[in-house]
């Protein structure tokens, strides 16, 4: 609606009101109760502002908070079935406590909401220990630099950047192809540039773990066709078999 739309309608509603206590005066000749009521209407109107200032636009602001998550969530999803299965795929390959980590990570299609919230409780305990060879950074380098102009669009998007634990993850996995693809021969590396490359890898996966998690608790309560087919491509679930066998 246009300024002057809004001021036509407020000088329709204003007239309009005029004309009913004119029509009220006209019948029952009682200038004394139209304007005791009119005063009284007024008295009220600060109260009548306060609750829809804290009632209607709280709903109002919830709603629109709750679209954005659904819609916030949807890209997310999208980013684990384009570019973060694959990286997760590579993280047992470079752990060296599998062991301690694999566990709570497992996420299989029994598990519950109580599950998964023992589980992030879990990995806040638990220090990744990554060691990331020449071949492990080779497989990043390929699937990051594959997926760059996916990621570009992913920090494009103004939904995303409302979220920052997952604007952060976004950065993380930036910030190692650019390290990575600067690079030629990976396999020539120093040990100290190897120890730089495995700060940058553990900085990626430790939001990556986080940001899974949150988004399989999400599905898990929400969307429970979404949580089954994810969990049984879970790909830090060893036995992981998408075929539905019970």
């Amino acid at each position: 609606m246009t300024k002057r739309e809004l001021a036509i309608v407020a000088v329709a509603l204003v007239g309009l009101a005029a004309l009913l206590h004119f029509t009220h005066y006209l019948i029952f000749h009682d200038a004394h109760h139209v304007f005791i009521y009119m005063f009284g209407d007024i008295a009220f109107l600060p109260v009548e502002i306060l609750v829809i200032s804290l009632v209607v636009d709280r709903v109002l602001s919830e709603r629109e908070r709750e679209a954005l998550r659904q819609k916030m969530n949807m890209v997310i999803g999208t980013f684990f079935s384009v570019l973060g299965r694959p990286l997760m795929a590579r993280l047992p390959e470079m752990l060296e406590n599998r062991e301690e980590v694999m566990g709570p990570l497992a996420i299989a299609p029994k598990w519950t909401k109580q599950d998964i919230s023992r589980a992030r409780e879990q990995t806040r305990d638990v220090r990744l220990k990554i060691r990331p060879g020449a071949e492990d950074l080779e497989y990043l380098r390929e699937v990051l630099i594959g997926n760059r102009e996916f990621l570009l669009r992913l920090l494009a998007n103004p939904v995303l950047l409302e979220h920052d634990d997952f604007a952060e993850l976004l950065w993380a996995i930036s910030h190692l192809e650019d390290e990575l693809s600067a690079r030629g021969d990976l396999a020539a590396l120093p040990q100290s540039d190897l120890n730089h490359l495995a700060g940058d890898v553990h900085r990626l996966y430790s939001h990556l773990l986080r940001e899974w998690l949150e988004y399989m608790a999400h599905l898990n309560e929400r969307y429970p066709f979404l949580f089954s087919f994810a969990s049984r491509t879970n790909p830090l679930r060893p036995d992981a078999n998408v075929t539905v066998t019970e």
